[in-house]
């Protein structure tokens, strides 16, 4: 049974950090390419960051210089380090792991950047 488990969202002040990670079980983690994705109210979900099993990194155009996705294959899991965070980025954050046939989401977790 494949599950991969967001943690770490939460309320943090505009121009905080946070940091997201999602633990994945019942893949092959350390083939598999992750990403962050995320879904404000009454917007489509978008991505915002991914890592490939070599590591190569892609964020949108929002997050640049802002935001840095990492993974730990000893562990299974992937992080997404937000800081200097603004109003804009509150959404759910889902994570994605993209194989050959099959994508697996995880169930998100709210991030809400407010005073």
């Amino acid at each position: 049974q494949v599950q991969l488990v967001e943690s770490g969202g939460g309320l943090v002040q505009p121009g905080g950090s946070l940091r997201v990670s999602c633990a994945a079980s019942g893949i092959t983690f350390r083939i598999y390419d992750m990403g962050w994705y995320r879904q404000a109210p009454g917007k489509q979900r978008e991505l915002v960051a991914s890592i490939t099993r070599g590591g190569n990194t892609n964020y949108a155009d929002s997050v640049k210089g802002r935001f840095a996705i990492s993974r730990d294959n000893a562990k299974n899991t992937v992080y997404l380090q937000m800081n200097n965070l603004k109003p804009a980025d509150t959404a759910v954050y889902y994570c994605n792991a993209k194989g050959v046939t099959l994508d697996y989401w995880g169930q998100g977790t709210q991030v809400t950047v407010s005073a």
